[in-house]
């Protein structure tokens, strides 16, 4: 009775959870279990964490001094902030969950993207705020904009040695899977494919 029931909740379980190739393969799955690791980059991802608790902060706060010094710009500042406002609020959204997506799944093309939104794109914007006095900055914006700066910045940093941290670990693994595979060979197989190639 009890091993017919481990069969069928094995059975349903296969249906509902397809195994992977290397899953049916113990050996195999041995081989991979040993020697995986997490790469993920804990403070790059504490800094989205807290960035992404900030940032509608950020938006209100900006957003409400834009609304008290609106009278004192220039039509031409005022059509600029409006425009800076809306594409970082847009370029954040995107970044900060490519970060998240990248770091928590080690997926290097979504982690290289937010790092190149956050390169090109936001850290040159804040910088704008931050330092164009022709904006007129008060002191609450000025306040805003250094600690969203100094997160940018952070994660500019983290991210990069996240990214290199990453793809080297991804190489090593891909030539270490290399040679596990050719373990599984048997010997026959292999040089006479390597006769047949050189012939």
């Amino acid at each position: 009775m009890e091993a017919t029931l481990r069969r069928t909740v094995n059975s349903v379980t296969d249906v509902l959870f397809p195994p992977t190739k290397s899953s049916k393969d113990p050996q195999q799955h041995q081989i991979l279990k040993a020697g995986n690791e997490y790469v993920t980059n804990l403070p790059l991802q504490m800094a989205l964490y807290f960035n992404a608790f900030f940032s509608p902060f950020w938006l209100v706060a900006t957003l409400v001094v834009f609304e008290v010094k609106y009278s004192s710009l220039s039509t031409l500042y005022a059509i600029i902030l409006i425009a800076i406002y809306i594409v970082f609020t847009i370029i954040e959204i995107v970044r900060l969950y490519l970060g998240f997506l990248g770091n928590l799944t080690e997926r290097v093309p979504e982690l290289a993207g937010s790092w190149l939104l956050t390169i090109l794109i936001q850290f040159p914007l804040i910088m704008l705020l931050l330092f164009n006095e022709d904006a007129i900055l008060l002191p609450m914006e000025r306040a805003v904009h250094i600690v969203m700066a100094l997160f940018v910045f952070f994660e500019l940093i983290c991210g990069y040695f996240a990214i290199r941290f990453m793809v080297n670990y991804q190489v090593t693994k891909f030539h270490l899977k290399q040679f596990s595979d050719l373990e599984h060979l048997p010997d026959n197989d292999y040089w006479q494919d390597k006769y047949d190639y050189y012939t």
